[in-house]
């Protein structure tokens, strides 16, 4: 069963990577960039400023800096544990792949630090704002979609490290939330 998971994902690199087209991959690129999201971010936290008050932005930026590095860290450790070769590094997808980047990253891929990050974040507010900005919610599932399609296009994750990395990064967004509404309520209550 397991070897019949690992060739669909395969073929469904294969088929999705295949898609792009030159006119595309700068759009792409920029999706994957991690700097291209700041005006996103930015604005997210000026939000939370108008919400919260300088203070308690303090204790949310706390928790979204423990959030990126906990994403951060379980994502290394599955990469060195797991050791699964990125598609870029697999001599079968020689020649048959498009590999839109200058470099494919790191030997390894499961599963997508981009894809965790960018699905942490956005659980996070989602969770944060609950109902009171349910407009924000998506936009920002879109955006994460987006920059985990974005790995499979440019060639260095398969699906399953991008579906694993948005489960991951969800989950985790969706624990420190709550982590942060509770000491939120602890302190500034």
């Amino acid at each position: 069963m397991w070897e019949t998971l690992i060739d669909k994902d395969h073929e469904w690199f294969l088929y999705l990577n295949r898609l792009g087209t030159p006119a595309w991959d700068p759009f792409w690129l920029f999706l994957s960039d991690k700097w291209a999201a700041i005006p996103l971010y930015a604005l997210l936290l000026f939000l939370v400023y108008r919400q919260l008050g300088w203070r308690r932005l303090l204790l949310f930026l706390v928790f979204i800096g423990l959030l990126i590095t906990a994403t951060d860290q379980l994502s290394g450790f599955f990469k060195y544990g797991v050791q699964r070769l990125r598609p870029c590094h697999e001599p079968e997808f020689e020649g048959v792949m498009r590999l839109v980047k200058k470099s494919c990253g790191g030997r390894f891929g499961y599963f997508s630090a981009h894809a965790a990050n960018s699905f942490a974040l956005a659980s996070f507010f989602v969770v944060f704002w609950g109902g009171k900005r349910r407009l924000w919610a998506f936009p920002l599932i879109l955006w994460a979609l987006l920059v985990g399609y974005s790995r499979i296009y440019l060639g260095v994750h398969y699906p399953l490290d991008v579906l694993s990395g948005c489960f991951a990064g969800g989950m985790l967004g969706w624990l420190f939330a709550r982590l942060y509404q509770k000491a939120d309520l602890k302190l500034f209550s």
